[in-house]
């Protein structure tokens, strides 16, 4: 029987279009200009951009998580004068951070968080989701994430804390899905003692990481097709490695889904 669920966090809990995400890297290059003096929007958000892509490039086939405060520091260098290197060459980071003070970059950070929290809404039916859940079904967020913080303040700010078992996010852990170090990391974190690894269905919308990752430790997986198609977060297609347990076509497919799997032998 399945006694946790484990939802990723980005496009599963929280739809992240490329408008969201926008008037996220907006509100963070508005402060900026507030507290650091004058930048240029447009030149804040084509910098972020091609930043968070070249830090895709480079850490995700590493499984590593991509560091948000090293990215800061890339990009305030550039705006302050400094040339990026070419896209096969990777940052002289020590460089770039001498055009900045450790405060300036935290201070990007945090508010760059804060401003995800209070621009982007949740799925509608997720929290009440996650309420019906909960009195049967041990919960936490599963998620590549590289700010934890953010997932922690929405959580909160959505009164989803109260749900939840567990938040275990790729930054803290150190490594991304679909390593099993993060399953493992969110099995241990679910209670004493932890769920078998076939009692947790993970709930994901991204093929490799959340499908095959749950699959290949153990897990049971629910694949969510519906995600925002030009979503600038990572994504990978379906393919035969493995097979789900559930497809859904949209979240508030679970509950309905879980009559027919629940008595499944994993």
């Amino acid at each position: 029987m399945i006694e946790a669920i484990t939802f990723d966090f980005g496009n599963t809990l929280v739809p992240v279009p490329a408008a969201g995400l926008r008037a996220v890297v907006d509100a963070t290059a508005t402060g900026m200009a507030d507290h650091l003096g004058p930048v240029d929007r447009d030149e804040v958000r084509r910098i972020w951009a091609e930043e968070r892509e070249r830090q895709f490039r480079e850490e995700v086939p590493q499984f590593r998580e991509v560091d948000l405060a090293e990215r800061v520091v890339r990009i305030l260098a550039r705006l302050r004068g400094m040339e990026p290197p070419p896209d096969d060459v990777r940052w002289d980071d020590e460089a770039a951070a001498r055009l900045s003070a450790p405060e300036e970059a935290a201070w990007v950070v945090d508010r760059y968080s804060q401003a995800f929290v209070s621009e982007l809404p949740p799925s509608p039916v997720a929290g009440p989701l996650l309420e019906r859940l909960a009195p049967r079904y041990r919960l936490a967020i599963l998620s590549n994430w590289p700010l934890a913080v953010t997932i922690d303040r929405y959580a909160d700010a959505q009164g989803w804390t109260a749900h939840l078992a567990a938040i275990v996010v790729s930054q803290r852990v150190g490594t991304i899905k679909p390593h099993p170090a993060t399953f493992d990391a969110a099995r241990q974190a679910l209670g004493d003692p932890a769920p078998a690894p076939q009692a947790i269905l993970h709930v994901g919308d991204d093929w490799a990481a959340d499908v095959v990752g749950a699959k290949r430790s153990g897990w049971r997986a629910a694949w969510l097709m519906a995600r925002p198609v030009d979503s600038p977060l990572p994504g990978s297609a379906r393919d035969d490695e493995v097979e789900a347990d559930l497809e859904l076509a949209r979240l508030e497919d679970l509950e309905a889904a879980l009559e027919d799997v629940a008595g499944a032998r994993p």
